[in-house]
């Protein structure tokens, strides 16, 4: 079951392939620009496959139009999924006891091969694994509370003790047991400057990442081993709660963020994460004085080592830190949009609300 995004293909010729493939597994990770038409396209789009010399690539919808490119009407790349998904998301939540199939899908005006395409392309799952995951991380929830192995096979939804014991292995590697440790959730979150991944619990925030930011693979895994916890498919308080003051943020609305973070890092990753947050809304420093800020002046290259690497994108302000020169410097996330963030700061920062 794979949670992020595939591996950016290195060539253009590479990238072409993945449309000619119409590889689902890019989709909403992989976008491109036709210079004779104007339009961009998402891969699986079903418009003739364009000449090579007529195409660019772009890692975001945002990037594609930024580019001045305007989206696909057959194929909808910027978005056009999310009503569908935002719908059989609610549909689990609301009916967790649901054993999805093609007759109780169709009950609802909606087409299973639709719902088993776009949650492929977005979580790398069917929707029918998606539902499931989602029953199975309920038990576990069930069991860290110290239910019983009965309750946690209820709540899952499976009649049979076997067939919960299976597909609980499966998923956690481990048979259902009472004091099992309650699995981390990960969602995704729409915003103007593209995709990001959330992982929480019901208590923190562990992680928030632009899904193609450079690396993201590796800081998942990363999270996944510090903190011994599976991670699945869902929703919590803390992830409808930086929802929210993401949408502020955007806004221009929301100057600190008061969501509840969970970082696992070094004593001196903490400690630059720390200055970070001490960083003004509007206003940025260097990668020196960020050093100096903690009392290491020597320390600029670790520093940025650790700015890098804090997996809290926006809350831990990376962003903010340039160069010397007052060029951008680096930005896992690009620097086009380490650009547009410190635009919206500044301008948010001369808005009187």
């Amino acid at each position: 079951m794979d949670l992020l995004s595939p591996p950016q293909p290195a060539t253009d010729d590479a990238r072409y392939e993945i449309f000619r493939e119409k590889d689902l597994s890019y989709d909403g990770h992989l976008f491109v620009g036709v210079s004779s038409t104007g339009i961009f396209c998402r891969p699986g789009c079903p418009a003739r496959l364009p000449k090579p010399e007529n195409c660019s690539f772009y890692p975001t919808a945002d990037a594609a139009l930024s580019a001045g490119y305007r989206a696909c009407k057959r194929c909808h790349p910027a978005g056009g999924d999310t009503v569908l998904i935002k719908q059989l998301i609610t549909l689990v939540e609301d009916e967790p006891e649901l054993k999805v199939t093609q007759a109780t899908l169709a009950k609802r005006g909606i087409d299973a091969s639709t719902a088993r395409r776009q949650f492929l392309s977005r979580f790398g799952m069917s929707f029918a694994d998606y539902a499931r995951a989602r029953r199975l991380g309920r038990a576990a929830q069930t069991l860290a509370k110290g239910g019983s192995v009965l309750d946690a096979q209820l709540d899952a939804g499976f009649d049979s003790p076997s067939g919960f014991r299976t597909a609980y292995a499966k998923i956690f590697g481990t048979a259902p047991a009472k004091g099992q440790p309650t699995p981390l959730s990960i969602d995704w979150i729409e915003t103007p400057l593209g995709r990001m991944i959330v992982i929480a619990d019901d208590v923190a925030l562990y992680l928030l990442e632009f899904t193609n930011r450079k690396n993201m693979r590796r800081q998942f895994e990363r999270l996944r081993k510090v903190q011994g916890r599976p991670v699945l498919p869902g929703r919590t308080d803390i992830t409808a709660q930086i929802e929210r003051e993401l949408t502020d943020y955007f806004k221009g609305e929301l100057l600190d963020f008061k969501t509840p973070l969970a970082t696992s890092g070094t004593d001196f990753q903490r400690e630059t994460w720390a200055a970070l947050q001490t960083i003004p809304h509007g206003q940025t420093r260097s990668y020196a004085q960020l050093a100096e800020m903690i009392g290491k002046p020597a320390a600029i290259r670790a520093v940025a080592s650790a700015n890098a690497n804090n997996g809290l994108a926006l809350i831990i302000p990376c962003h903010r830190v340039i160069a010397k020169d007052g060029g951008l410097g680096g930005y896992a996330g690009g620097l086009k949009r380490k650009r547009d963030l410190l635009d919206l700061e500044t301008k948010s920062t001369k808005t009187d609300y």
